[in-house]
């Protein structure tokens, strides 16, 4: 009984060393065996409070133990390219969305890959979906990790309320671009998503292209065409609910070669690229919006061509603007 204390007590504290010692003296198994079984236990404890829930931003609960072993599931590796200011405010648009956003979460919302230390004196929040704040539980959950409704409000407070050096992580294909992903396909819902833009023009927040290459490889999903019976479900439950249900499958719990809720384990890398100057504009016309948003596009193709054969991609690779 005391080994099993001890071992949830390291995974409180962070002490990931002590997990791995208590559960080797309690099972008698080697310390890969064990360094697996905690990464699966790490991220299906992610995915069951993605899938079944839908405090204050705490250092402590960014730093678990827990999350290292989610990181080295896959593994999660998160790439800085460039310096960021602390004396400016961000907006990072995230690309894929991939089935549950995998990468934006570990890299973001937790301190596995480093994000505080590669980006001093800068303050991520992970924009997610406002119904998730509705349960108490799963709210305090979330804000522990830095995760914010992704609200006007919200972004409105954080952006000009709070000093600088903050950076709202906004995933902005969203639920639609979630309905596309699929394993080697490089896709992004883009051409019409301009009110990041347009938030970030009000508030003179930089903006940040970040491409994460292997999102969309960690779930095989059936894909419906346009048009179809189930498509038009799906974009139903977009309209009226927020987020589209998607069909979906990765690894068993218990063996890869079997269906199940477990992501498979595929690397995912995440690339901040280079940020770009926004000027404030407290009412920024349709003009400023479209020709700030083609930089950002233009920009974010030219991260994904840039690290593109880097990470398994084939040089003739085109990233797909939708």
């Amino acid at each position: 009984m005391k080994t099993i204390i001890a071992a949830y007590s390291g995974v409180l504290r962070g002490t990931g060393s002590s997990i791995l010692s208590a559960l080797q003296d309690l099972f008698w198994l080697s310390k890969s065996k064990v360094e697996k079984q905690l990464q699966i236990i790490s991220v299906l404890q992610w995915v069951l409070t993605f899938l079944i829930m839908g405090g204050r931003r705490s250092q402590w609960v960014r730093n678990w133990a827990i999350w290292r072993y989610f990181r080295d599931y896959f593994p999660i590796r998160l790439v800085k390219t460039h310096n960021l200011l602390t004396t400016r405010n961000y907006i990072f648009g995230y690309h894929p969305h991939g089935i549950m956003g995998l990468g934006a979460f570990c890299n973001f919302s937790t301190e596995a890959t480093g994000v505080s230390q590669k980006f001093p004196g800068i303050r991520p929040y992970l924009a997610t979906l406002a119904g998730n704040f509705r349960m108490p539980i799963l709210r305090d959950y979330l804000m522990s990790g830095g995760i914010c409704p992704v609200n006007r409000d919200s972004i409105d407070y954080i952006l000009s309320k709070n000093g600088s050096g903050n950076a709202i992580i906004i995933v902005v294909g969203g639920a639609a671009e979630s309905l596309n992903c699929t394993p080697g396909k490089n896709s992004v819902t883009l051409k019409n998503r301009k009110g990041f833009v347009k938030l970030a023009l009000r508030h003179g927040a930089d903006l940040v292209p970040v491409y994460s290459f292997g999102e969309n490889e960690v779930y095989k999903q059936v894909i419906f065409e346009e048009g179809s019976w189930g498509r038009w479900v799906q974009k139903k439950f977009q309209k009226h609910i927020g987020f589209a249900p998607c069909i979906f499958h990765g690894r068993g719990l218990f063996s890869s070669n079997t269906w199940g809720l477990l992501p498979y384990p595929k690397p995912i890398t995440t690339v901040v690229g280079e940020p770009i100057t926004i000027p404030k504009i407290d009412n920024p016309c349709q003009r400023e919006v479209d020709f700030y948003h083609s930089i950002y596009v233009d920009s974010l193709i030219k991260l994904f061509d840039k690290y593109k054969s880097k990470f398994g991609l084939p040089e003739t690779e085109v990233l797909e603007v939708n």
